[in-house]
């Protein structure tokens, strides 16, 4: 690490990476807000919100006073929600040939067995919006039938096709219903790092080097962090973002600790493709380095997450020595939650896989707002932990090149 790497932290840049996620980022701030002062009244300390001054990504301002400390946080949020909204605008016809693309892609290349040899719980989640859609699809055809069938009894002349007008009305409403289902969601959730088979899209690989200019111009300024916080898919973008950096030799030892806290990751399900030759590189490059701490946080509680799985690693790019990252930590929320909280939540999937950015009513070694308000750099704070010890480490993956 820098020289910064251990001191007190006094100020601090955040810069947090969402997932796949369309919803305007005032979401974050919303829920840092609520679930902050959550987590200060359990833990009994202090978190102040308030607006961000000047221009710049949308974001937000915290003071906290905690750990005997007062510190100020400037948080901001990479925007790539418009790239997501542009993504999902898809009718119901290109979504059910999305998902004929994406099983394609998954079962033909062998990347489904390898990711199921780590978590089931992922896997699961990835093959739901498939099998959802066609129940959609299967229940509509099963309605037309059987309207055809007494249209016929009714009228004649009819035919038993002609039952199949009722079914994109039915499609249509199960659609707009997605809110409750998530099935189209997930669905062009996948579809996106499918579509190029672990290869960066074009607007998105466009927007990663805005997001790096971003970073870079933090760790000219006169703070002493810059964190940087990578959730779900955000995880792997925040990868490359950091390598790219730290390769243009953009990050100087001399300047601000630089943290890397990677949150619910899923870089297997893009890793894991065939033509993820960036990522796969990335990853093997930032283990090495020692201009950064790098923490994965996950919990096995989260089954949208390949929990305590070292990216690095099972990805088949760890090199033969000089590993440093990422530090494998679990949340543990049957631990960290308590037995009342953890059965409220337990089958909320969705939620679960966002209890990393939440309050913990029985917190342990990890604490986001510890962590992001805190007057510990991510390297002090730990120092001393070591990994866990049920974390995943054998290499799995058959596409483990990092050229093209």
């Amino acid at each position: 690490m820098g020289e910064s790497s251990h001191k007190s932290v006094r100020t601090r840049r955040v810069f947090y990476i969402p997932g796949y996620d369309p919803i305007h980022p005032r979401r974050y701030r919303e829920l840092y807000r609520k679930e902050g002062a959550a987590q200060a009244a359990i833990s009994d300390y202090e978190l102040t919100l308030s607006a961000k001054q000047g221009d710049g990504p949308y974001g937000w301002h915290v003071n906290g006073a905690l750990e005997d400390g007062e510190t100020q946080a400037d948080f901001d949020v990479l925007v790539w929600s418009d790239i997501v909204r542009d993504s999902m605008e898809q009718g119901i016809i290109a979504t059910y040939v999305q998902l004929v693309r994406t099983a394609w892609v998954y079962i033909g290349t062998g990347a489904l067995w390898r990711l199921m040899q780590l978590r089931k719980g992922p896997v699961i989640a990835a093959l739901y919006p498939v099998l959802f859609l066609l129940v959609q699809l299967l229940l509509a055809l099963l309605a037309a039938r059987g309207i055809g069938a007494l249209l016929t009894i009714f009228l004649p002349d009819w035919t038993v096709w002609a039952g199949l007008l009722i079914v994109p009305p039915l499609l249509n409403w199960f659609r707009k219903k997605d809110n409750k289902f998530f099935a189209y969601y997930l669905m062009h959730d996948y579809a996106y790092s499918a579509q190029s088979r672990g290869a960066d899209p074009k607007e998105l690989e466009a927007r990663m080097v805005e997001f790096g200019d971003q970073i870079a111009a933090a760790l000219q300024e006169d703070v002493d962090e810059v964190l940087v916080v990578g959730h779900s898919s955000g995880a792997h973008l925040a990868v490359s973002i950091l390598a790219d950096l730290i390769r243009a030799g953009r990050v100087s030892k001399s300047g601000p600790s630089l943290g890397f806290l990677s949150l619910g990751q899923v870089v297997p399900m893009v890793s894991f493709l065939p033509d993820a030759h960036r990522l796969r590189r990335d990853l093997q490059f930032l283990c090495q380095q020692d201009v950064l701490t790098w923490v994965d946080v996950t919990a096995p509680g989260d089954g949208c997450a390949f929990a305590l799985c070292d990216p690095v690693s099972v990805s088949g790019v760890a090199p033969k020595s000089g590993k440093r990252w990422p530090l494998v930590v679990s949340a543990a929320f049957t631990q960290t939650l308590s037995p009342e909280r953890w059965k409220e939540l337990r089958w909320r999937f969705f939620r679960l896989h966002f209890q990393y950015l939440c309050a913990f009513d029985a917190p342990g070694d990890y604490d986001y707002f510890r962590i992001t308000a805190g007057p510990k750099t991510l390297a002090e704070r730990y120092a001393m932990r070591s990994p866990s010890k049920s974390r995943i480490e054998k290499p799995v993956n058959k596409f483990t090149g990092i050229a093209g």
